[in-house]
């Protein structure tokens, strides 16, 4: 992990012409349908998530609450799940191509696939077999993202085409990866502020891979939902810690040039893509939490109460890593993970991180399997994951409290232009 996430933030999603976006037809998406909270919605805070009772069922149609009505673009120029807000609920899912399955049929399923995540990320039913899972609910914040793992290269006859980037990650000392759970032909992340509409894409992405794909692993995710909060804030982990002060942003003038592939660059059809790391990282709860506070804090280099820095101030308060106490001790310790995470302790070296947690049942010793779906993008991961992750091996103080159980890197390209499909300069170029 590294001290860099997404606020818990919900902000409304627009069309390119920068205007709020409605649901595709009459406004009302899935056959005119009635609202997930019903008429009587309380807005709390100033987050504006409407919650309440549903009300009494009614021949008229209600208005979808907001939550319901957030959507989230398919085309455009990156793909959608990249820089949108946390999620409350997420699927990571890997496949690969079967025996017989080349560049031919990978191009059919993306462009199935595409169909389906622009349907379904506008309000939409599945363009055959719905299941009817979601037909309640709105576009909920739904966002659907596809990548190429360095495998599917060799698969489609494409190895001219991988990016050097795509080169598997080093090795690291806190790697304990089940290599059944990591890498694989295809990646795709799925996010939504409503369960079932998030569970409704999994199936619908599943069916759509037919004879062409095969499921290599896939993992469940969640985050704080829109509006449970007072006011908008950063996220906690489940170790209770404010995570992601430090996230790049935005509005920052070098973002694009850390997260993104720029419109020249090589390979030309990642212009405007990003590379993903994804890695599943198991807390070990029980040990942490018989940690006090104080040692908590001293392991991240934050307090848990409001994410402050140790050196004092306020979360977005700069660190001061040469303050000492009245012993002369260093107020952050030399370990602390937000110490060693900060890019200026690292060359410079940024990601933007998008997690989920994770939480997989109780093992038959009452230990939890728990931790987070670790979700990055950079331009680089040899510039951006890569020289992090190798400090954080050398003396990361959380690392005892961790542990690395899968990996993937996954290119991602750019977002689809209208009437075309992810990844077809790849695949028809």
């Amino acid at each position: 992990m590294a001290d860099q996430s997404i606020p818990e933030t919900r902000t409304p999603r627009t069309t390119p012409a920068g205007t709020e976006a409605a649901p595709a037809g009459d406004g009302i998406s899935r056959r005119r349908l009635l609202g997930t909270a019903g008429a009587t919605g309380l807005v709390l805070g100033t987050a504006g998530a409407a919650v309440g009772y549903a009300a009494a069922p009614s021949d008229a149609a209600a208005p979808l609450t907001s939550l319901g009505t957030d959507r989230a673009m398919f085309h455009g120029k990156h793909q959608p799940g990249i820089t949108d807000g946390l999620q409350a609920r997420g699927h990571l899912i890997a496949f690969d191509l079967t025996a017989g399955a080349g560049r031919k049929e990978a191009a059919a399923l993306l462009r199935r696939w595409s169909q389906t995540a622009r349907r379904l990320m506008a309000g939409e039913p599945s363009p055959h077999d719905d299941t009817d899972v979601a037909r309640d609910a709105g576009p909920s914040s739904l966002t659907i993202t596809f990548g190429f793992g360095h495998s599917f290269f060799g698969r489609t006859g494409l190895e001219k085409q991988r990016p050097t980037a795509l080169d598997p990650l080093p090795e690291f000392s806190s790697d304990h990866l089940d290599k059944n759970r990591s890498n694989g032909d295809l990646w795709v992340q799925i996010g939504a502020n409503d369960a079932l509409v998030a569970f409704h894409a999994l199936r619908a992405i599943q069916k759509d891979a037919g004879s062409a794909a095969r499921v290599r692993w896939q993992m469940n995710g969640f985050n704080r939902s829109p509006g449970a909060t007072a006011h908008p804030m950063t996220a906690r982990n489940l170790m209770g810690q404010i995570d992601g002060t430090r996230n790049p942003k935005p509005s920052e003038p070098d973002f694009d040039q850390r997260i993104f592939v720029p419109e020249k660059g090589e390979p030309a059809w990642m212009a405007n893509g990003s590379y993903a790391v994804v890695r599943r990282i198991r807390m070990l709860l029980d040990d942490w939490e018989k940690l006090s506070v104080k040692a908590q804090e001293d392991v991240i280099g934050r307090r848990k109460s409001d994410g402050a820095a140790l050196s004092g101030g306020t979360e977005t308060t700069a660190m001061d890593l040469e303050k000492t106490d009245a012993k002369g001790n260093l107020v952050v310790p030399i370990n602390a993970h937000a110490r060693i995470t900060r890019p200026d302790q690292n060359g410079g070296a940024a990601m933007l991180r998008r997690p989920f947690s994770f939480h997989d049942g109780i093992d038959q010793d009452g230990v939890a399997d728990a931790g987070l779906l670790f979700i990055c993008w950079q331009a680089d991961p040899l510039r951006g994951f890569v020289p992090v992750q190798r400090k954080l091996d050398r003396g990361d103080a959380l690392s005892q409290f961790i542990r690395h159980e899968s990996s993937g890197l996954f290119a991602v390209p750019g977002g689809a232009p209208e009437g075309e499909y992810v990844g077809q300069k790849l695949l028809e170029g």
